[in-house]
This record gives C-alpha cells, sequence and structure tokens, in this order.
C-alpha cells in the first residue's frame, strides 16, 4: 500500500465535513464528492470550527493543513485518493451504487471505509470491486475531535485491511476499536440505542423533560462514562470485592421492570412535536455553530484534564500530541540551516485562549513558546523522544525572558535561535521571538540548558552524535555578533540621596 497523502471522501455532510477536517489537520489533502453548491462554504466553516478545538486540545504544532478540493463527481474523488471513506446517506439503496462506482475509479489497493453507524459491511461490499478492501469505519460527531472509530469487516473483507485502516485511523490521532463480529449497529450505537429508547418512554410518559434527562447523564454517569465506561465503573461499585460482589448485590435488579428497553414508543406526531418542543427550549436561540463551538470546548477540556492521567482518551490526546511534536520536528530536520547562521525551527500562532484581559498574549504563553522553540533545537540536535526513552535529557535550569511587545490574536509567530555557547554537559541558548508578518522583535530568552542521567538524577555528559550535531552550530553561532540583551539581570538603578550620594 503507497503512502496515504489524498484522502477521497464521498459525502461532505456532518459526518464528512469532520473527515475532511480531521484529514486537513494532519497535513492530508482531501478531495470531498458533494452536490450541494454551498458544499465548499459549510466545508470550511466546519474545518475553522476544527481548528480552532484542535489548537486548544494539543500544545503540539499541527504543521501545515492539507489542500481541500470540492467536486461534484464521485469518480473524481476516487481516482485521486489513497483512502476513500464514505459518508453517504444511511441508505442502502444510495450507498451500495455509488461505492461500486468510487471502488471502479480506485485503485485495486486503496481502502475503502465507510462511516455507516449501522449497516452490515457485507451488505455494503457486494458490488465493490476488490471487496476484501472493504469495510466500516464508524466514527462520533464530531469526528475531528472525539477519537473512537469502529473498524467492522465483512464476509469479504481481508483481515489485512482492517489492520492498515486501523492503522491509517490511528495516525489521524483516532482510537480504533475493531468489531470482532459483524452485527446491526456496531457496539457504540447500540448501548447509545438503549439509552436513546429508554429516554423516549420518560419524555412520553411525562416523567422528564429532554432537558431534564440530559441533566441526569451530563451531571451524573456521563462524567465517569468519559474515561471508564459502564463495566470499570461497575467494579469500583463493588468496594474491594470487585465486580463479583457488585453483581451479586445488584444483578437481581436486572430482573425488576425499571426500563421498557424492548419496547419503544409511537412516535406518534404528538410525541414528536413534543420532543421537537423541548428540544428548542433547551437550545435557548443558539445557532447550531455556536453548540458545536460549546460542545468542542467542553470535550477539549474533558480530554485535556485525562490527557494529565493519561487515562482513557487522555492516554489517545497524549500519544497524538507526541506524534505532532515528532512530525514538526522531523520536517525541522529536513531542512538544509545554514549552521553560520541563527537558526529557524520553531513557529506558532497566537490563540484565543492564548489571550488576557488586556487582549495580549498572557506571560505564561510566552514561556510555552520559548519552551517549544527549546525543544526543537534539542530535536534538532538529535535528543528526542528515543534520546529520552534511553535515560538522558536536556534539563532547563535558569531561563531569563525579555516582553518588549504586546502580540494579539492570531498573529503569526517564529524563533529565532543562537547557541551562545555548549560544553559536555551545557547548551547556552538565546531565543528571539518575532511576529512573522511585521518582522517585529516580540521578545527574547536567555536559557541553559544542563544533560542528566535521567535514571539516576544527575548531570552527565551528553552522548558523542548529540555533541557531533551541536558542535557545528556552536562553531558557527561563535561567528556572530552577540545579541544585546544576552546576560542581562533584572537590576533598577539605585535612587541618589539628597547629598548626591548612592545608597
Amino acid at each position: 500500500m503507497s503512502e496515504i497523502k489524498t484522502v477521497g471522501l464521498l459525502g461532505g455532510g456532518v459526518i464528512g465535513a469532520g473527515w475532511a477536517a480531521r484529514c486537513l489537520l494532519n497535513g492530508l489533502d482531501a478531495v470531498v464528492c458533494d452536490l450541494d453548491p454551498e458544499a465548499e462554504r459549510k466545508l470550511g466553516e466546519v474545518v475553522a470550527n476544527a481548528e480552532r478545538a484542535t489548537r486548544q486540545m494539543t500544545l503540539a504544532p499541527l504543521g501545515p493543513p492539507g489542500r481541500l478540493r470540492v467536486t461534484r463527481d464521485i469518480e473524481d474523488a476516487a481516482a485521486s485518493a489513497d483512502f476513500i471513506q464514505e459518508s453517504l446517506p444511511e441508505q442502502e439503496d444510495i450507498k451500495i451504487p455509488l461505492l461500486a462506482r468510487a471502488a471502479k475509479a480506485a485503485r485495486p489497493d486503496v481502502i475503502i471505509g465507510s462511516s455507516t453507524s449501522g449497516l452490515l459491511p457485507s451488505r455494503l461490499q457486494a458490488e465493490i470491486a476488490h471487496p476484501e478492501r472493504f469495510l466500516v469505519g464508524h466514527p462520533f460527531n464530531p469526528v475531528y475531535l472525539i477519537p473512537l472509530v469502529e473498524v467492522c469487516g465483512g464476509d469479504k473483507t481481508a483481515p489485512e485491511t482492517k489492520d492498515r485502516a486501523a492503522a491509517f485511523y490511528a495516525s489521524l490521532g483516532m482510537r480504533p476499536l475493531i468489531v470482532r463480529k459483524e452485527i446491526d449497529g456496531f457496539i457504540a450505537d447500540r448501548l447509545m440505542e438503549a439509552l436513546w429508547r429508554e429516554a423516549l418512554w420518560l419524555v412520553n410518559d411525562d416523567i422528564a423533560t429532554a432537558e431534564e434527562i440530559d441533566d441526569a447523564m451530563r451531571f451524573g454517569p456521563g462524567l465517569r462514562w468519559a474515561f471508564m465506561g459502564t463495566f470499570l465503573t461497575y467494579r469500583i461499585a463493588g468496594g474491594e470485592a470487585g465486580m463479583r460482589h457488585f453483581m451479586a448485590q445488584f444483578g437481581p435488579s436486572l430482573k425488576w421492570p425499571w426500563s421498557k428497553l424492548m419496547d419503544v414508543p409511537d412516535l406518534t406526531g404528538e410525541l414528536l412535536d413534543k420532543i421537537v418542543a423541548q428540544s428548542d427550549a433547551q437550545a435557548d436561540g443558539r445557532t447550531i455553530r455556536e453548540w458545536e463551538r460549546l460542545r468542542d470546548d467542553c470535550l477539549v477540556s474533558v480530554m485535556q484534564g485525562l490527557s494529565g492521567h493519561e487515562f482513557g482518551a487522555g492516554a489517545v490526546l497524549t500519544d497524538y500530541g507526541k506524534a505532532l511534536f515528532e512530525r514538526g520536528y522531523a520536517a525541522a530536520r529536513e531542512v538544509d540551516h545554514d549552521p553560520g547562521q541563527p537558526l529557524r525551527l520553531h513557529s506558532a500562532r497566537v490563540l484565543p485562549e492564548w489571550i488576557d484581559f488586556n487582549g495580549h498574549m498572557t506571560e505564561s504563553r510566552y514561556l510555552q513558546v520559548f519552551g517549544d522553540g527549546t525543544e526543537s533545537l534539542l530535536r534538532y540536535i538529535g535528543a528526542d523522544a528515543t534520546y529520552h526513552r534511553g535515560g538522558f535529557s536536556y534539563y532547563t535550569v535558569e531561563t531569563h525572558i525579555r516582553h518588549l511587545r504586546e502580540a494579539g490574536v492570531g498573529a503569526p509567530l517564529h524563533i529565532v535561535t543562537q547557541v551562545l555557547g555548549a560544553d559536555e554537559k551545557r547548551i547556552h541558548i538565546f531565543h528571539s521571538l518575532f511576529e512573522t508578518e511585521s518582522g517585529t522583535l516580540l521578545a527574547t530568552a536567555e536559557n541553559m540548558q544542563l544533560h542528566v542521567d535521567t535514571r539516576h538524577g544527575r548531570a552527565c555528559p551528553a552522548a558523542a552524535e548529540v555533541l557531533a550535531k551541536l558542535q557545528p552550530i556552536v562553531e558557527g553561532h561563535a561567528a556572530l555578533p552577540m545579541p544585546e540583551a544576552a546576560g542581562r539581570a533584572i537590576a533598577m538603578p539605585k535612587p541618589k540621596n539628597q547629598a548626591g550620594n548612592r545608597r
């Protein structure tokens, strides 16, 4: 299978647009087939929301985005793709013939994934050329934030197809879950459907409103489900005795007539009107885009919180952030930098959440950007994640930052780095932070890095290959003028006393 650079997306609705955003933000080109004359505008709005949310979610640099192209020709989207993801209306009589057309136009080795939330892959692949490369890759809205994607093959799907698709989805920062057996609705939707059926009965019987049912979930078990799920939650509920004790204590309640999961109310006009009216009241006048942004912000907060524990969806986010950093560092290493000139290894953009009450980038974000600049230099000389896993790293032992100008939201930034000196254990670094478009110097940072044996917690010489990469930079930068602010300390002139003598 060739490297995936272009993704063909069949359908540009809510799910298709989410796929487009996730692919574009991972540097992949996306060709979207959609007949809506407003498709390009709608896709652009979703991608903008996705970029906003993703930049909040991870401090890792996203890298340059891919290119978006919209077409009305399904063969065009398929022929140019290295991977195809179908997100057409949830009807077999629409999906099957269009998938067959796409498969005929695509190269034989191109995987075709369907975003269907419940249709069986064995039926969808019935008319596809090379059906062994077809499977379901069922995502969850918003596709660009929620990591889960259920991977389910049909009768004719090759096992390696599922592995290759799972690897591709994982490269986009997702958590593939391979469904062991083909089943209607797969796993997550069957669970959600059970809850949805019971919620409909609660509204139908006037036990609770739509908002009250949502409150019962979002203030209660929904918070646990974000990171533990049902089984682990119930195991803990069993105390020290675990799941067996929980089942012995609460298992008999499964026979109680608490729910109506095997039955569902008729969706009469009266019930539908009631649900719509309650939902409208719950929306409280906010637009769909406003609710999407609020939803995204909340999901970002939950996943960032979990990321600090490297647990659940937070562990996926942590790994994704690491992968993004590695991509950025790899791209910087590939550039042929002149060792006799300052290095330009890191760039960023001032995000809305970086702004303080004065409308300027807050102090902590300057430190963050400079820290990323230092990390870029260390990765450039080979002190990367692999090096760290080997038990060695550079630690910051001293930093001095000067704040010279303000930076507003959206401002593009870049760092120019000069190595003032180094020996086998230390690197003396001077960063200059610029606003890229105007060239304005915003701040400088001077810091000292100490090489450490992380297993024993003490300084030690850096590896020979790191020093070999560092030495030409040190020698080249030695001929550069010393920055005017280098070596400065915070000081104020002492006031004179009345006799004119300094105290």
